[in-house]
């Protein structure tokens, strides 16, 4: 990707800003670069080196800050903020990006020292990144690893020790350093094509018209996957007329495990944003009744907005707390659980959640998960389902939520997916479904379907 002088420092400034919003003031990764990426006019390069930078100085921030302390004078965190920042972009762009000239990687690092007010220390900014790149030269790996194999994956990958940990206790060392490779990838997107408007073949024409790389997705009916640069979302093929939305394919799967039918009502106890709920909507053929719970009001309206946008009308909302619900007691058929969660699953989509974790959240969530599943179960008519799902990795949010609950409700079993369903493939020995990252090319997800006797 070649990139003119001119943007190539832009790109940086605002990468700049915007990593400052996150480090400095606590704003989500997320929402900070598209409130900025929003207020500019860069063309599609910019914009994506901009995205490259800030996810990967994020996702990465331990492992530039260990090289900062091997190879600067002071520790990372000794760094006076904005300097650090600015050596994060310098040493990103050095270790992880093979597209930029190294001159450019340093010097556009040299002048943002200068035009941010560190003009005496640009010389430290430019002495630390050409001492990685004569470290480089020589075939010798400037990050040099701590012997103890937490601290070890957690500066090569740039994960807390608690997440290292957790993954170590679960699945062993070599699945923990391949998930973790997987999540310091940039991530895909995923469209979930709505049967009711349009057809797969149709969307998949318009987008490759639109010079848009899509590829099907093997077992995800309604799947479409976008490979490489995609624009501004709204501005694709369908969008306004209601043909897709954007749903990770293992979410999608989600809703399948469910299996609503037409006629039947059924509630969703955590909805909002909305694209499980949608899902529901389009599988029963928009018949039916689907209360969509959720306390968030503004995450509501987002919900609603997408029914509009995909033409649903069987979609009622209901602002509050589910746990707080009596009014819908033995009421549904079927009952979707998509619970609160710490979201380990979704690491490469949400960079910064890996910073926010913490075994105190963990706790709290667990906490939550119980009693919304004590709750929800509440609804489910005799012979009905409950779908509990969760995206995240974490034992204590998943299979321990399910023990807990099957012991001391003895009327409730886990019923497998139907025979023709490509979960099949993935159910556990113990009747539920994990999907791991680096094994299915899909977010992270645990979901398991109870049946009520």
């Amino acid at each position: 990707m070649k990139i003119s002088a001119e943007g190539n420092t832009n790109s940086r400034q605002l990468a700049l800003v915007i990593l400052k919003e996150i480090e400095q003031r606590g704003a989500y990764a997320d929402i900070a670069l598209n409130h900025a990426l929003n207020q500019t006019n860069f063309n599609l390069n910019d914009r994506a080196l901009v995205t490259e930078l800030v996810y990967g100085i994020v996702r990465r921030r331990r492992t530039l800050d260990t090289l900062i302390n091997q190879l600067g004078k002071r520790s990372a965190h000794q760094q006076p903020p904005n300097l650090r920042l600015i050596l994060h972009l310098g040493l990103y762009q050095l270790r992880y990006l093979n597209h930029i000239p190294l001159s450019a990687a340093v010097n556009t690092s040299v002048d943002l020292a200068k035009e941010n007010q560190l003009l005496p220390l640009s010389a430290v900014v430019n002495g630390i990144l050409r001492h990685y790149i004569r470290l480089s030269e020589t075939k010798i790996d400037p990050l040099i690893l701590p012997d103890h194999p937490v601290e070890k994956l957690g500066v090569l990958y740039s994960f807390p020790n608690e997440i290292i940990e957790l993954w170590l206790q679960q699945f062993g060392e070599n699945t923990t350093a391949q998930l973790c490779e997987w999540f310091n990838q940039s991530p895909h997107l995923d469209l979930r094509i709505n049967p009711l408007t349009t057809t797969l073949e149709t969307v998949k024409a318009h987008l490759k018209q639109a010079n848009i790389n899509v590829m099907g997705l093997e077992n995800i009916c309604q799947g479409l996957r976008l490979i490489g640069k995609t624009g501004d979302i709204k501005k694709l093929p369908g969008f306004k007329e209601g043909w897709w939305t954007v749903q990770d394919s293992s979410a999608q799967l989600v809703t399948h495990l469910l299996d609503p039918q037409p006629s039947e009502v059924i509630i969703d106890a955590c909805a909002a944003p909305g694209g499980k709920t949608t899902h529901i909507a389009e599988l029963m053929q928009d018949k039916g009744i689907i209360f969509a719970c959720d306390r968030t009001s503004s995450r509501l309206n987002k919900l609603q907005a997408n029914a509009q946008r995909l033409h649903l009308k069987s979609i009622k909302i209901v602002t509050g707390d589910s746990r707080q619900f009596n009014q819908f007691t033995a009421m549904a058929d079927r009952v979707l659980l998509d619970a609160p969660c710490s979201g380990l699953g979704t690491l490469h989509r949400h960079p910064d959640i890996r910073w926010r974790h913490s075994p105190e959240k963990v706790r709290q969530l667990s906490k939550l998960q119980q009693e919304l599943l004590e709750k929800t179960a509440t609804w489910v008519k005799p012979q009905g389902v409950l779908v509990y799902a969760t995206c995240t990795l974490n034992c204590l949010e998943n299979e321990l939520i399910i023990k807990q609950f099957l012991d001391t409700h003895t009327n409730w079993y886990i019923e497998a997916p139907l025979a023709h369903s490509p979960l099949c493939n993935w159910v556990t020995s113990s009747g539920w479904i994990k999907i791991l990252p680096h094994q299915h090319q899909m977010d992270g997800f645990f979901l398991v379907k109870l049946k009520k006797g």
